[in-house]
């Protein structure tokens, strides 16, 4: 599965202009969730984007997350059915499972998601918040490549043995949160970094992000101005030296443990 270096992650976003901008500006995924109620809104979007530009369906990867609610086998498909109607397409690109708790179970999910891939309404199978081990039995259970794993990954939390299980076993990983809830700014590596390329502290953490294989980047934006802002950042070349120097900052508390 191919995504680009910057998608668009739409929690909190309930303007349709506001994903009908980022696709006219060139984002290419738009991220979303059940838990985030505003699939209507991308979907309205995507709508509008595509019908005011020359922009393929196919170009676009769409995806969502089932909440932990919706994890039982009998919820799986009419949950996705539901999903799928709200964003206005036959076809969910990428559909993950939230958090591996609640209704979750790996013997049970998992198989009726690949029931929906066989049956063409699901294209990829993602997770995201998931632990090695948990990662491990899903890869073990699906029939299904892995396709992504969605983990909180910025200059304040970061977790480089995620990275190399994805290397290891062929996935992407996306990471939310690489602003760092706008605390990127107060990183002095990362500020040093945006002062020697005349850049923003939310470009260089992008761009670290996004130096990282096989990682790409899914931040919040709405306004042009950030979006694109966002977009750019991953043209940022930085320094090993650089990203040596955010590597080692000293990490805190993930924002949205469990």
């Amino acid at each position: 599965m191919h995504l680009p270096p910057v998608g668009l992650g739409t929690m909190g976003i309930d303007d349709p202009a506001a994903i009908e901008t980022a696709l006219t500006l060139g984002y290419r995924h738009l991220d979303t969730a059940r838990i985030y109620d505003n699939e209507a809104v991308v979907g309205d979007g995507l709508a509008d984007g595509l019908a005011a530009s020359d922009v393929d369906r196919d170009a676009v990867t769409v995806a969502t997350k089932l909440w932990v609610d919706d994890l039982g086998a009998e919820d799986v498909a009419p949950t996705a059915r539901e999903s799928a109607e709200l964003l206005g397409v036959e076809t969910l690109d990428l559909l993950y499972v939230h958090r591996p708790r609640g209704a979750y179970d790996p013997a049970e999910t998992l198989p009726a998601l690949d029931r929906l891939v066989d049956e063409g309404l699901v294209e990829h199978v993602g997770v995201s918040n998931f632990e090695i081990e948990d990662l491990d039995r899903a890869i073990d259970v699906l029939d299904a490549p892995l396709a992504a794993h969605q983990t909180e990954l910025h200059p304040l939390f970061y977790r480089p043995e995620l990275l190399e299980h994805a290397r290891e076993h062929g996935y992407t990983v996306v990471a939310y949160s690489p602003l760092a809830g706008g605390r990127v700014s107060e990183v002095d590596p990362v500020v040093e970094a945006a002062e020697a390329h005349d850049a923003t502290p939310e470009a260089v953490a992008i761009a670290w992000a996004t130096a990282k294989e096989p990682v790409v980047a899914i931040p919040k934006a709405s306004s042009e101005r950030h979006l694109r802002a966002n977009l750019a950042a991953a043209a940022l070349d930085l320094t090993p030296e650089e990203i040596a120097a955010i590597d080692a900052v000293e990490r805190e508390e993930e924002l949205y443990p469990e």
